[in-house]
Parts: structure tokens; C-alpha cells; sequence
């Protein structure tokens, strides 16, 4: 039986330039573990340790970093991660939601409108609808039969 032929790609037919680590180009014999500022840069932002592909770094050199950042870490010199604030715009449609978008299809609770004439700390009741123990300004208001009394 014949073998089939096998066709190169795009991406299999580029020579990629081999990336040069950065311990040799400035000609670093010795990795410190105090050395934050050489360390930091063979870290992400998020604090992670980046890739050997990445770095440019030989098995050798990629292992004499990471144990150096490891035991900066643990000397508490460099965070073990490192938290990455997002600002998020509104949703499009079809995208899942968040608390708010479930919540809409939710009936809204049953509460009595606050006029602007009552006072803030003072209880709003209505005869309708009074939940079953509320503690006001030390008061105790105990429903029966759907009205509010005042227990003091």
C-alpha cells in the first residue's frame, strides 16, 4: 500500500526565528531570587511564569527561573497572582446575563411608596401588606390578620 502524500501548510513551511532569552543577552550567569526586577520580567501581568516558548529560555534556564520566582514568592518579594481589574460594557443580545437580566422576568415585591413628607427612619405600613417582624427604631410591629400592631 501506498502512503499518503502529506501536504505542507503555510505554517509548516516558515522558518520562525529562534527567540534569544534574555539571560544571555545580558549575560546573566547567576539567577537571584532578590533579583525582583529580572524575575519580573519572565513574569505575565497576572503574575503567572511565562512560557518557555515565550521567554526564549533553554530547559535549564526556564527551571533556575522558576525556582527562583517560586522562592520569591514565598519569601513574599513577588505576588502569586495578581489581580486583573475588567471593565465591562453592556451586554448584546444572546449573551448570557448576570443577576439583573434574571431578575427582570421577577415580579416586583410588594412595598408601600415612601412619600417625600415621611421621615427616612420612620416605618411605612400599609393595611395591605406588613411582613411578618420588622424592627424599626426599637419598635416591634407584629402583623395580625394582614394590619400592624405596635408591641413596646
Amino acid at each position: 500500500m501506498a502512503k499518503p502524500v502529506r501536504t505542507k501548510t503555510k505554517d509548516n513551511g516558515r522558518r520562525v526565528k529562534k527567540k534569544v532569552s534574555l539571560l544571555v543577552t545580558e549575560r546573566v550567569e547567576y539567577v537571584d531570587w532578590k533579583d525582583v526586577n529580572l524575575l519580573r520580567r519572565f513574569m505575565s501581568d497576572r503574575a503567572k511564569i511565562r512560557t518557555r516558548r515565550v521567554s526564549g529560555n533553554s530547559a535549564q534556564q526556564q527551571a533556575e527561573i522558576a525556582r527562583a520566582i517560586k522562592n520569591a514568592r514565598e519569601m513574599a518579594i513577588l505576588p502569586y497572582a495578581s489581580r486583573v481589574t475588567q471593565t465591562r460594557g453592556p451586554k448584546r443580545d444572546g449573551e448570557r446575563g448576570g443577576r439583573r437580566e434574571r431578575d427582570r422576568d421577577l415580579p416586583a415585591p410588594e412595598t408601600a411608596p415612601l412619600s417625600r413628607d415621611t421621615d427616612p427612619g420612620e416605618a411605612v405600613a400599609t393595611d395591605e401588606f406588613v411582613s411578618e417582624a420588622e424592627v424599626l427604631e426599637g419598635d416591634l410591629l407584629v402583623e395580625t390578620d394582614g394590619t400592624a400592631e405596635d408591641v413596646s
